[in-house]
């Protein structure tokens, strides 16, 4: 078992849905925000190979997310014990899931998180002893992937890891759909109006110019979109 604790002081400077999973706890799973610069994927949850990094300032909460790892046989685990220059630590450590502990967090602890997320896309749970409806929505907006208040048993921290491995799974593939489909629709555009120039200045119609595109795209080695983009640029640059 490879624990590795990180002295604080040494370091370098939304779709959701909630949950009961377990009695006494409530389980709050958000989608983190879109544009992360670096991303790590996490295939499977259940996977005891995982890399796990645990933030807790206080030594006996931090012991029982250890416990529970442990005993859920998660063996590569490392712990801070402050979230100060959090983004820093995460790009140094990478690990695949982030468990942060905290009684109550503040204001500036989500803005924190924010730019986490922001930052580094990963599963990101967040414990905390009791919150409200208004600290949840903040928690959620900043981008963390559950938010457990109450829920700090050793027992727990096993299901609550690969639920918010899947959950944080199933926002990503939505978000990778959705901007698929934005660039679809992005292409598909500019394609047509590629074709609307070419049926005005080459008299063909719509299949041909269509046709022309493609076979111009082949031929160059080059999606039809980026070709017809290279057709509209020089028509947008004599609208000016």
């Amino acid at each position: 078992m490879r624990f590795t604790q990180f002295d604080a002081d040494a370091r370098c400077g939304a779709g959701r849905a909630c949950e009961l999973p377990f009695p006494g706890s409530v389980l709050c799973i958000a989608q983190a925000p879109a544009g992360s610069a670096l991303s790590k994927t996490v295939s499977d949850p259940t996977d005891t190979t995982l890399k796990i990094l645990v933030i807790d300032e206080t030594p006996i909460r931090r012991a029982i997310l250890e416990e529970g790892l442990r005993e859920a046989g998660f063996s590569d685990v490392t712990t801070l014990d402050s979230a100060t220059a959090l983004v820093q630590q995460i790009y140094t450590i990478d690990p695949d899931v982030v468990l942060i502990d905290l009684e109550n967090p503040s204001r500036d602890v989500l803005e924190q998180m924010f730019q986490v997320s922001r930052a580094v896309r990963r599963p990101i749970a967040m414990f905390v002893e009791q919150s409200d409806k208004a600290t949840i929505e903040a928690a959620i907006d900043a981008g963390v992937s559950a938010y457990i208040v109450d829920g700090l048993k050793k027992e727990r921290v096993r299901p609550i890891l690969e639920m918010t491995v899947s959950r944080f799974r199933a926002f990503e593939k939505l978000h990778t759909e959705l901007e698929q489909t934005k660039s679809a629709l992005k292409d598909r555009k500019v394609i047509d109006k590629a074709k609307g120039i070419l049926m005005k200045t080459r008299g063909l119609d719509e299949a041909a110019a269509y046709a022309l595109l493609r076979k111009t795209a082949m031929s160059q080695g080059k999606r039809i979109a980026d070709v017809a983009e290279g057709l509209i640029r020089p028509f947008d640059l004599l609208k000016e």
